[in-house]
């Protein structure tokens, strides 16, 4: 196991010139972040460029933490696009780190800054009379304190079931808790506590029905899905 450890970090040590190779390579419009999956809490280990604002020490973001729930499954995510809560307009893509054994332990994530590329393609596509609807591109939260992550996650799955916590029945309260550990979310310590307190209910009562979400095999109601 030490063995492991020491060729993750290496491995690590060794990507470090590749993210301020890459941010001065593209310049301001890009961020490079070099993230250490072992410390869901504190995983960037570097990053060069400011497009998310991101800085050494901060959190993963909800991708991160959905890469991080499918373990060694894990898989590149390329060429996605996102917003930012300032609504920046953001063209990613993560790719996972692999130690020899293949294990899953963190990424390399590139941000590229694209809302003026976006926002000059609109005005050509009107000029043209071609133009589409705005960007539905989903926000995420990004930033350095993992609470805001769990924060945000939470909110999105209550404002998608347009309900709060005391009005969802049983099906459903189980399914936001099997939504929130598909994506991620109880891989963070404390993340138990920090749901708990934000739905007014017992810590007791939040890992119980974490533990019955996680023991359900059938699928959930139809709808019941937050």
């Amino acid at each position: 196991m030490e063995s492991r450890e020491t060729e993750r970090d290496a491995i690590l040590r060794a990507l470090v010139p590749v993210v301020d190779g890459i941010a001065a390579t593209f310049g301001p419009v890009c961020e490079a972040v070099l993230h250490d999956y072992r410390r869901p809490e504190e995983s960037v280990v570097a990053v060069a460029g400011t497009v998310t604002g991101r800085t050494v020490g901060g959190a993963m973001s909800e991708i991160g933490l959905r890469v991080l729930a499918q373990g060694d499954e894990a898989h590149d995510e390329l060429n996605y696009v996102t917003r930012t809560g300032t609504g920046r307009l953001v063209k990613s893509s993560t790719m996972v780190l692999r130690d020899s054994t293949g294990a899953v332990f963190g990424a390399l994530c590139v941000n590229v800054d694209v809302t003026e590329v976006d926002r000059v393609q609109g005005l050509l596509a009107a000029l043209a009379g071609t133009a589409a609807g705005p960007s539905q591109a989903p926000v995420t939260t990004f930033g350095d304190d993992i609470d805001s992550v769990v924060d945000a996650l939470l909110d999105d799955h209550l404002r998608r079931q347009d309900q709060t916590w005391s009005g969802l029945d049983r099906p459903r309260r189980l399914a936001l808790f099997r939504g929130l550990d598909e994506r991620g979310v109880f891989a963070v310590r404390r993340a138990v506590e920090q749901v708990a307190s934000r739905l007014g209910i017992s810590r007791a009562s939040a890992y119980n029905y974490l533990s019955q979400a996680r023991a359900t095999t059938t699928d959930s109601p139809e709808g019941a899905r937050p």
